[in-house]
């Protein structure tokens, strides 16, 4: 996630050109403006003919297109925005959890307290990858060499890591550390885990439908196409700027829309969920007193498409 101080005006706009969408949308206004280029060299010079069109017809066009522009924009930041109030619930519930095991155990569990850290820091860090391209072990902490062959065999690790907490809570439940008051108490906070990954996955998993999301960029491309007919005759050659500008304004918009829809990835403006889940697994040592285990956050790597 690209992070900037709303009030640096002037600094933000000469950093614009970085993000990774401006770069993609340049080469489209590039294509989009030789198109019209040698529309208008065949309409003006070659053939000499005389079109117009009526500017009422753009009008109503772009007046269809804006709504469909602003759906497709807000659909694409509720769903950003759903993804940071999971990941909120998230930082809060995995507190919570620690918050209660620690006050729960007994001062010399000091094993049981860290087999929790390591559980649910872990899930956190799987979740993390798990929306993305899949579990990477490497990132995982105190792995032994059983747990990760056990882990490398399992399709869903986070579902699985989840099992091991409440399995361990049950244990302790049996052996009279935890009574049933507590495991009332503890049942929501762990289940509030599979909760939380169950709404990210939907996310996740359900885009915004292909055939809408195609619709909407051949009416811009078809838009753009048509409206130098009407612009020709009274600018000439200075239409290919004025619809390169107008496909900047309406691609851009698309393109902002796609990046965002899916807010678990690594493009500049996708939620830093590395550094949310660095912050859980340090929160949560410090919680159960263990201190040692508490380090620095991880590099961020969320720029990767910001050069």
């Amino acid at each position: 996630m690209v992070r900037y101080d709303a009030k640096e005006w002037w600094k933000n706009l000469t950093n614009f050109y970085k993000s990774y969408v401006l770069q993609r949308l340049f080469r489209y206004v590039m294509i989009t403006g030789l198109m019209t280029l040698v529309l208008c060299f065949l309409v003006i010079d070659l053939l000499q003919w005389e079109v117009r069109l009526n500017s009422g017809f753009f009008s109503l066009l772009g007046i269809v297109l804006s709504i469909l522009l602003v759906f497709r924009t807000n659909t694409a930041y509720d769903r950003w925005w759903e993804g940071r109030k999971h990941w909120g619930a998230l930082v809060n519930n995995c507190r919570n959890l620690a918050v209660m095991l620690h006050a729960i155990l007994p001062e010399d569990h000091r094993e049981s307290r860290l087999y929790f850290a390591k559980h649910i820091a872990n899930f956190c860090f799987a979740l993390k990858e798990h929306l993305r391209q899949g579990v990477k072990l490497e990132e995982l902490i105190h792995l032994h060499p059983e747990e990760i062959s056990v882990y490398k065999s399992k399709t869903h690790l986070p579902n699985y890591i989840a099992l091991q907490i409440f399995q361990r809570a049950q244990q302790l439940y049996k052996a009279g550390l935890f009574s049933d008051s507590d495991m009332i108490n503890l049942k929501p906070q762990m289940e509030s885990l599979l909760d939380i990954l169950g709404a990210c996955e939907r996310i996740k998993k359900t885009p915004i439908p292909f055939s809408y999301n195609v619709y909407i960029k051949v009416f811009i491309l078809a838009y753009c196409l048509i409206l130098p007919f009407g612009l020709i005759e009274e600018f000439h050659y200075y239409t290919v700027p004025l619809v390169m500008f107008v496909f900047f304004a309406m691609g851009g918009v698309e393109l902002i829309g796609e990046e965002i829809e899916d807010p678990f990835g690594l493009d500049c403006n996708d939620l830093p969920t590395g550094n949310i889940a660095q912050t859980i697994k340090n929160n949560i040592h410090e919680i159960m007193c263990l201190y040692s285990e508490v380090g620095e956050d991880q590099k961020e790597k969320l720029y990767e498409k910001v050069f």
